[in-house]
Formats: C-alpha cells, sequence, structure tokens
C-alpha cells in the first residue's frame, strides 16, 4: 500500500508539489529560528555567568542591595575562611573571588604631563592562579589583541577600545585614582601589558582587569571580595540545582541579621534573567504552535483544492465499490508521506541554516556602541539533538489535519448520484 501511494505522489506532482514545497518552508524556517533564539538567548545567559552573575554569587546583604554603586566598603570579610567552607560543602562547585571597582585612570606623556584621562571599570581576578581557571572561563588569552596576560603584580590589561581612546600603548605605565574600601583615596600605578576586546561594548569600553592580590592591597580589602562566585564544574548552568543550592545556603544564616552576612544568589535571580530562562524553553513551543496552526490552514485550502480536482476520481472510486473509510484512510497516508517527504528536506535546509549561523554568526556590534547590556556582538545559533526531530511535529501534524479536514467531503457524496456524474 505505502509503495503504491508513494508512485501515485510521485507520478502526480499536481498532487505532492505544493504541500511538500509549503511543508519544507514552514519546517525550515521552524528549527532555523528555534536554534537560533536558543543559541543567542543561550550565549546571554553563558555571557553573563562567566563575566558577571556567575552559576550563583556571594555578596553581603548590604552589598547586594546597592551593588550597582560597586559598594567596595560594603564588601565580604574573612573571604578564605568562606571559601573552604563553600569548597567542602559544595564540592561540585568550582568558588573563585572576584572584587569590581571603579576610577579615573591616567595615562603620562613621559613629560609631567597627561596624554589623557578616562574613567575605568575595573575587574580583578584571580589571574595568576591556574586553579581559578579565570584566563580561561573569560577566554582572555584569546581576547588579547596587543600583549600579553599579566604575569606579575602591578601589571594589567586594558580593553582595546580604551587604549584606542587614549592612545596607551603596550608597556605605557597608567595611574588609577580612585577610594579604598575605608573611603581614602587611592592611587597605584601599572604597567600595560596587554589590550583585550571581549565584543561586549559594556566591557571594551573602560574596562582594566588586575589580579586580585593588586587589587586587595590597592583598597585596602585583605582577606576581601565584593564577590564570591561559584560555577559548576560541569560546565553548564543547571537551573534547579543552583536554586537548591542557594536555599540550603541562605537557610544557614536566615536568624542572622547582620547586614553583612553572606547571601547566595542563583543565576536566575540576577539582571533579570528568569524571563530569559524561561523563553529558552518555551520559544520551540511557541514556534511549533505558530506554524501548525499557519500550515494547517494552507494545506487545509491546498486539500481542499486538490479535492476539488480529485473529485472525479474519488466518484470512481466510490462507484467500483471502495469504501468511503478506506478511501479517506488512504487519503491520510499519503498525508503522512507527504508530509515526511517535506520534513525531512526542510529539516535538512533549516540544519544547514543553523550551522551556517552558529560558526558565522550576524554581527551587531554596530548596534551596541552605546549599549550597557551584557551581551554578545556576534549573534549565534545553537545546534542541539532535538532540532533533528523537532520539524517533523509541524510537517506531520499540520499536513495530516489538512488532509483531515479536507477529506470529510468524501463523507458527503452520494452514491446514488454518481452513475448521472460519471455521465456527465
Amino acid at each position: 500500500m505505502i509503495k503504491f501511494l508513494l508512485k501515485g505522489i510521485l507520478g502526480d506532482k499536481n498532487r505532492s508539489v505544493l504541500p511538500i514545497i509549503i511543508i519544507t518552508i514552514g519546517v525550515s524556517l521552524t528549527i532555523l529560528l528555534s536554534g537560533y533564539l536558543r543559541g543567542v538567548m543561550g550565549d546571554m545567559i553563558d555571557q553573563n555567568a562567566r563575566f558577571e552573575t556567575g552559576h550563583v554569587k556571594i555578596m553581603s546583604r548590604a552589598y547586594a542591595e546597592n551593588k550597582d554603586q560597586l559598594p567596595n566598603d560594603l564588601a565580604l570579610l574573612g573571604i578564605g575562611e568562606l571559601t573552604k567552607s563553600l569548597e567542602k560543602q559544595f564540592p561540585d562547585m568550582q568558588w573563585v573571588n572576584r572584587i569590581k571597582f571603579g576610577g579615573l585612570i591616567d595615562v603620562p606623556d613621559g613629560n609631567g604631563g597627561s596624554k589623557g584621562q578616562g574613567p575605568a571599570a575595573g575587574m580583578a581576578l584571580e589571574l595568576y592562579s591556574k586553579e581559578s581557571g579565570e584566563n580561561e572561563r573569560m577566554n582572555i588569552s584569546s581576547s588579547i589583541v596587543t600583549g600579553t596576560v599579566p604575569a606579575h603584580s602591578g601589571e594589567t590589561l586594558v580593553g582595546y577600545d580604551f587604549a584606542q581612546r587614549l592612545n596607551i600603548q603596550i608597556g605605557d605605565d597608567v595611574t588609577y585614582m580612585g577610594t579604598t574600601m575605608n573611603g581614602s583615596m587611592s592611587f597605584e600605578n601599572f604597567i600595560v601589558t596587554g589590550t583585550v576586546k571581549f565584543g561586549t561594548s559594556a566591557l571594551d569600553r573602560g574596562a582594566i582587569i588586575i589580579d586580585i592580590s593588586d587589587a586587595r592591597r590597592m583598597l585596602d580589602m585583605e582577606d576581601g571580595a565584593g564577590e564570591v562566585l561559584g560555577y559548576f564544574r560541569s560546565g553548564a548552568y543547571h537551573d534547579k540545582r543552583a536554586i537548591a543550592r542557594s536555599a540550603v545556603f541562605n537557610s544557614q544564616y536566615a536568624n542572622d541579621s547582620d547586614e553583612f552576612a553572606p547571601e547566595m544568589f542563583p543565576l536566575r535571580a540576577q539582571n533579570n534573567l528568569s524571563s530569559f530562562l524561561d523563553y529558552v524553553d518555551s520559544f520551540s513551543s511557541l514556534f511549533v504552535v505558530i506554524f501548525v496552526f499557519a500550515m494547517s490552514i494552507v494545506l487545509w485550502n491546498t486539500g481542499l483544492l486538490g479535492g476539488l480536482r480529485r473529485y472525479q476520481e474519488f466518484g470512481i472510486r466510490l462507484a467500483l465499490g471502495e469504501e468511503k473509510g478506506h478511501i479517506y484512510r488512504t487519503l491520510i497516508y499519503e498525508a503522512v508521506l507527504i508530509g515526511s517527504i517535506g520534513s525531512v528536506i526542510g529539516t535538512v535546509i533549516g540544519l544547514c541554516g543553523v550551522y551556517y549561523l552558529q560558526v558565522v554568526g550576524i554581527d551587531i556590534s554596530g548596534m551596541l556602541d552605546n549599549s550597557t547590556m551584557m551581551m554578545p556582538s556576534v549573534l549565534r545559533a545553537s545546534f542541539t539533538a532535538d532540532l533533528l526531530y523537532l520539524g517533523f511535529i509541524p510537517g506531520l501534524f499540520a499536513m495530516v489535519l489538512g488532509n483531515a479536514l479536507s477529506g470529510i467531503g468524501i463523507y458527503k457524496r452520494e452514491t446514488a448520484t454518481l452513475f448521472k456524474e460519471l455521465e456527465v
């Protein structure tokens, strides 16, 4: 039966070409848009985790309330003991300390003057520790435009755009001017060893990156840190596990009224990322529903037109004694075959598009010149295993639904009028 129907579909192009084209377009768009949106949102979440939120983040309660102001006077102290406790309590996570600070960078000209000054957004990491994994996590080595990663105390990286604006060269001395944790003035000289471009305007415009030991000395924060970030050792973010870890940790300090008591926040609770996490899971389902509905309407109309063209064929088959139910079932079988053919072709085309956008992406750096939002400058798709079968849901369901609706007309044929119609 299947072989017979397949020969009929391939032999009668008028019966199959238009539905296959419609299904191919719908399936390829479903896969392409699903892969693209998963990639974009996944990259945004991953970039926020690496640069800003961690999979979980620990701050003092007071610091968390004012974190946009980088209030290092409200930072956590006794960080060494806290980190050891976290490593023991949550061995499946890696813990790193970070300090964020702001200030003014001055670039001397060698003649007692200044080549330029600009506000800097500083970030202190555990650069010299290979165990921390910060270099790999933030892709610092691969993001170096000129120079090298700092290897000694008193060295720094600066954002490439920042260096271009202030005419900073490799080997230049720069002076940081700001305030310490205790509110006193702080002045510190650094040697620029390299420039870095992360592809995020919010960082590249004014970033300076130093080792956390230099920041602690410069800001009077010995054994202190503004933030403690935790990352699952698998490298992937697990929302439910992060929420569970936060609940367990925070329960230990539930009865502590000290505003400097530590509090853990999962990625979901930071930077308004909860909606993004929810959208990642729901967008694919949304696209499937939309395309099933749209294609079903189109294929219903296509089926009605095909039914009118095959009106005499159905009449002959009924006159020869074929049951209406059998004709209806063969119409559904045809829909399954046509839907399968269109879904395979659409899946291949859609996956090719996903692969291209995953490798090449869409460069939106020109749109982010004045953006403060943490997002990648190149939007890429992401291939996942479910894209291999996702397109078959709208492809098969829409075709079967369209033929099922249009085939209802078979049951309205009156056998008594068949011979009159055939005589005509």
